[in-house]
């Protein structure tokens, strides 16, 4: 998976099976909608229509079920369905198994993606998801030659025009971001450490005609940054801070994304366990998901001033090691925000990018108390951890920001949809590039924002199309 050079593409041009295997992919009932002469392109002569639909009748899904069509080179494979209402309508977790699960062998392969228009940006991050760039494994490390996967969608439903070039520039981008932010968190902290880290922003930066900002090392303790130095100063590479920043002519607000980026967490002075010590390469996951996000969302064009900002450390055991906590989701992300409207915005975002979120309790006044401390301002740990502790996690964010603090503040928790078993998702670009849509150039990204009046029908659509898929 790791030479694999991903291509989107409106159509994806005739070639058999044997020449090209391919994976025909989506809803049964979207895949009903496909005409014999828009798919036997990609499978005559050895697969005709009669061929083509009885595979169709057969489909069972439950969740999910594919069909051969032609040995393994040709298959044709079925999405769930319906979905509950805090799942994605593309059902895009289960195109990434899919992908994985059914995807014929080759060095040249096709990947056709039978959807709406509205699930078109989903499914096209949780294919990239499929498709890792990291690997060590002594076999990629030999082959030179890039294997090629071409994914075309065929769109139906009310508007099934297909993708213009914009529109698949942006899924590139997208994708682009999906697997640069799995690549960063899948490699070890001896291969990401916080000056390769570093290298990852500057090409980032060079890339985009930006020059980041940083702040390292005892810089950060006399600049006042005293969480990040005294996170990593016990590592052998020293802590940093550091900036990209995106200010546009024009700019009508100015938007902060924070990201954590702990490339690896021993617990510290807490040190973990053997069970728990493994994989914990992905406390970086919040850093690499916003430098992903951020090269594909300025790439799409932005309207708005961006700041990326990365705190960078390694936390290492020295005798000057502090403590550091950290609060967990699973399949979703855990959402806390003082505004009502983001946390729903949050929520839809998750939905129509596939990247789901779900929120947390904001109730400050009858959890902020676990933070009580008599010789200081507050406690980094809560005193009763059977008190919406994930909740507590996140107010002690918001705290120091202030809880009159005017602007809005937003936490999104990742620790466990940044990785799917031992692979990293790219968990968080999509849902970035979909939350903040609204103040993009690109007509996509506006679709799948859940804020702005441009995209409040696309909404009303994805939740009536979510209510007709929905579980009873």
């Amino acid at each position: 998976m790791a030479n694999v050079v991903l291509e989107f593409k409106s159509a994806a041009g005739d070639s058999e099976p044997q020449s090209r295997p391919v994976l025909i992919m989506g809803q049964q009932a979207n895949l009903q909608q496909v005409s014999w002469s828009q798919i036997k392109g990609k499978l005559q002569p050895v697969v005709n229509k009669e061929v083509w639909q009885a595979a169709l009748g057969t489909l069972n899904p439950n969740p999910t079920d594919s069909c051969p069509l032609y040995l393994n080179q040709a298959v044709v494979a079925a999405l769930p369905s319906r979905v509950s209402r805090h799942n994605s309508p593309s059902s895009s977790h289960f195109v990434f198994r899919l992908i994985r699960s059914c995807l014929p062998g080759g060095n040249n392969r096709c990947v056709v993606m039978v959807c709406e228009r509205s699930d078109v940006f989903a499914s096209s991050c949780a294919i990239a998801r499929a498709f890792p760039l990291f690997s060590r494994r002594s076999a990629s490390s030999r082959r030179t030659e890039k294997k090629h996967v071409t994914v075309e969608f065929l769109i139906v439903g009310h508007d099934s025009s297909p993708l213009n070039a914009a529109e698949l520039e942006c899924l590139s981008n997208s994708a682009d971001g999906v697997r640069l932010a799995a690549r960063i968190v899948d490699a070890p902290c001896s291969e990401m450490n916080t000056d390769l880290f570093l290298d990852e922003i500057k090409a980032v930066g060079s890339e985009l005609g930006i020059t980041p900002v940083i702040i390292r090392g005892e810089e950060l303790k006399q600049k006042g940054f005293g969480g990040i130095y005294g996170v990593g100063k016990a590592a052998e590479h020293p802590p940093a801070l550091a900036v990209l920043s995106h200010t546009p002519d024009g700019a009508t607000q100015t938007i902060a994304w924070v990201g954590k980026g702990i490339v690896y967490d021993t617990g510290g002075l807490s040190i973990k366990g053997k069970t728990t010590m493994p994989g914990m390469k992905r406390d970086c996951g919040g850093a690499a998901a916003i430098l992903g996000a951020f090269k594909a969302t300025i790439k799409q064009g932005f309207k708005d001033n961006l700041h990326a900002v990365f705190c960078l450390a390694e936390n290492a055991v020295d005798s000057f090691k502090i403590k550091m906590g950290i609060s967990t989701g699973k399949y979703h992300a855990a959402v806390m925000t003082n505004s009502e409207q983001w946390e729903v915005a949050c929520v839809r975002a998750g939905r129509s990018s596939g990247d789901l979120a779900h929120p947390l309790v904001y109730c400050p006044e009858l959890h902020f108390s676990e933070f009580t401390s008599a010789m200081a301002d507050m406690k980094n740990s809560v005193a009763d951890r059977e008190n919406a502790q994930s909740s507590c996690a996140g107010l002690f964010i918001g705290s120091h920001l202030g809880f009159d603090w005017p602007g809005v503040w937003v936490h999104v928790d990742i620790a466990s949809p940044v990785h799917a078993g031992e692979r990293a998702t790219g968990f968080g670009v999509a849902l970035l590039m979909a939350l903040f849509g609204q103040a993009s150039d690109d007509s996509m990204l506006n679709q799948v924002s859940p804020l702005g009046a441009p995209t409040a029908r696309a909404e009303d659509q994805m939740e009536r199309d979510c209510k007709r898929r929905r579980l009873v």
